[in-house]
């Protein structure tokens, strides 16, 4: 296949990206580097420099591809509150440019990089697929904007989508390939990490009086090669069966953000320094899923996403960045 990972400089889509080379696919680039980095270009990969907002270069980019893998957004839940003109232009109208230009140029097959952030307060946990839908902030919104956008662009155009919802990505790959951390990380583990290698001074705890067992939020951790992995899955999955999917995508185990500073802590063999700081609007006391579905349909299994693995890969990642001994 000839695919355009949009956004495939970035942390994900360059994990998305080398799976896709690994595979025997052709696998090109579309970035603008506003978060990307172009030392996760690979060589075997076209790259066209551009913005999503750039509709003329966006239509003519597009055309002769087999299928899209959109991951371009802006992506913090707290930023989203506070400035959503900015989530308004990226995600949604961005988004909106990618699924026009797809049709002008009959590309049928899109795969989506949606959130968990579409269902809000969970209802009952683990999360499936059929959880209400009511999102508590400003960016879990425009994800789910943009799913109904590819319901109706595959009901009137033929479309074939899937919306992949991630729970909370992280982690590098093992072998070392991806030389490019995240730039101004707003999760949990890219921050304590920048903690470890002294890059940051402390880790900011957003609230500890969560109706949780030790009052932090409890999330759903997942590695990133194991998102790649489903990425090109569900790919497969779209082209050969000719439907659309909504997956949840998480490793089913939910880790609070203080088992993941402690675990850090005992990984790194530091100690790290921490404050309690108020809670973000926003954000729900805890996202755990069931990814039952993906596993049935896509016949995938996550491998990489034990806390152990998490960490242990993401501390390489950041020593070998910063030359930390």
């Amino acid at each position: 296949m000839k695919v355009l990972v949009i956004g495939g400089a970035g942390y994900i889509g360059s994990h998305v990206a080398l799976e896709l080379l690994q595979q025997g696919h052709q696998a090109d680039v579309y970035d603008n580097f506003s978060t990307g980095q172009r030392v996760n270009i690979f060589k075997e990969s076209k790259l066209h420099e551009a913005d999503i907002l750039d509709k003329a270069v966006l239509n003519k980019v597009l055309a002769g591809y087999d299928a899209v893998i959109h991951l371009a957004a802006s992506k913090a839940v707290g930023e989203s509150m506070v400035n959503p003109q900015k989530y308004s232009t990226n995600n949604i109208e961005g988004s909106l440019n990618i699924l026009n230009a797809m049709a002008l140029n009959n590309v049928k097959h899109l795969v989506f990089s949606s959130s968990a952030a579409i269902f809000g307060e969970p209802q009952y946990l683990p999360i499936d697929e059929e959880h209400l839908k009511n999102p508590t902030n400003y960016y879990g919104f425009t994800k789910l904007k943009i799913e109904e956008f590819m319901a109706w662009y595959s009901q009137l155009l033929g479309l074939n989508y899937a919306g992949l919802r991630y729970f909370n990505a992280c982690g590098y790959d093992s072998a070392g390939r991806i030389k490019g951390l995240e730039q101004n990380p707003a999760n949990l583990l890219p921050i304590i990490m920048e903690v470890a290698v002294g890059r940051r001074t402390k880790l900011e705890i957003f609230g500890d009086d969560y109706p949780t067992p030790d009052g932090t939020c409890v999330r759903d951790y997942i590695h990133v090669s194991d998102l790649a992995s489903a990425h090109l899955k569900a790919l497969e999955y779209i082209r050969h069966n000719n439907k659309n999917i909504l997956l949840n995508l998480g490793s089913e185990t939910g880790i609070s953000v203080k088992e993941m500073y402690e675990a850090a802590c005992r990984i790194t063999g530091k100690t790290l320094p921490y404050s309690i700081a108020q809670r973000r609007a926003g954000d729900p006391a805890g996202l755990v899923a069931t990814s039952q579905l993906a596993q049935k349909m896509l016949q995938w299994q996550v491998q990489h996403s034990s806390l152990e693995e998490l960490i242990e890969s993401s501390y390489r990642a950041y020593l070998a960045h910063f030359k930390v001994n």
